[in-house]
Order: structure tokens, then C-alpha cells, then sequence
């Protein structure tokens, strides 16, 4: 379970990174960030990126890094906070795929991270009994 927490550690690290700075990209140039056409943004309900820079630096980066911190302090809630950023990363990709109408590499990628991160989060949640995994437990010993 060590190298499950310690992959989770540098995952959310990574992410939370990763998102910090291309929020922080999107806050201080929202009509251009790192080279982004605002034009890229049409099929889209924001007319730059700022709003979608914010929730990217907060939601996302803020959160994974929280999430790495509860890993540092070994919290009971580790796998529960754990998941839920890492769905919040799945989704904030498909979303971000659909508003742009595209899929690049890092797209793939960081999907595939958050999956990795659910999964891990999963078995964390099962390693430690935690609802609903302990009513799944139950069910499967009867």
C-alpha cells in the first residue's frame, strides 16, 4: 500500500503542478496563454480563457495539491479526497475535449492520469474499509 500512496503523492503533485501553472497562464494572459488562440474557445460559452483559467488553478491545481498534502499528513480521508480530484481531472478533460472540439496528446494523458488516480483512490478506499467500499466488502462475504 506504500507504493500505492506514494504514486498518489507524485500524481497529485504532478497534476496539481501541472494545472497551477496553466491556470496561472490563463489568469495573467487570458486572451492568449501560452500561445492559445482565444479562437480556440468558439464552440465554447467563455469568451476568453480566464473564467476556465481560474477553475483550472483552483479546482484542479489546488485540489490535487491539497490532495498530495493529506497523503504528507496520512488522513483517514485519503482515498475519499483522493477521488475526487481525480474524477475532477477526468472530467475537467472530457469537458475541455468538448468545448474545444479536439483532442491532443495531453488530453490523453492527463485522462488517463485521472483514471490511474480513481483507480488507486479505489483500492486506497478498499484497503481501508471506507464507504461504500465496506458495504461492497460485506455484500461479497455473504
Amino acid at each position: 500500500m506504500k507504493l500505492i500512496r506514494n504514486t498518489l503523492l507524485i500524481l497529485h503533485v504532478l497534476v496539481g503542478v501541472g494545472a497551477i501553472s496553466g491556470g496561472l497562464a490563463a489568469i495573467t494572459n487570458p486572451e492568449a496563454p501560452l500561445g492559445a488562440p482565444v479562437e480556440i474557445l468558439k464552440y465554447s460559452p467563455f469568451s476568453n480563457f480566464l473564467i476556465p483559467g481560474i477553475l483550472l488553478f483552483t479546482v484542479i491545481g489546488l485540489g490535487n495539491l491539497f490532495g498530495a498534502v493529506m497523503f504528507l499528513t496520512k488522513t483517514k480521508y485519503q482515498g475519499y479526497i483522493s477521488s475526487v480530484f481525480s474524477w475532477a481531472l477526468v472530467i475537467w478533460i472530457v469537458v475541455q475535449c468538448i468545448m474545444l472540439q479536439s483532442v491532443v496528446l495531453l488530453h490523453v494523458l492527463f485522462f488517463v492520469i485521472g483514471l490511474v488516480q480513481a483507480f488507486l483512490s479505489l483500492i486506497l478506499m478498499f484497503e481501508q474499509r471506507l464507504f461504500p467500499t465496506n458495504i461492497v466488502l460485506n455484500i461479497l462475504k455473504k
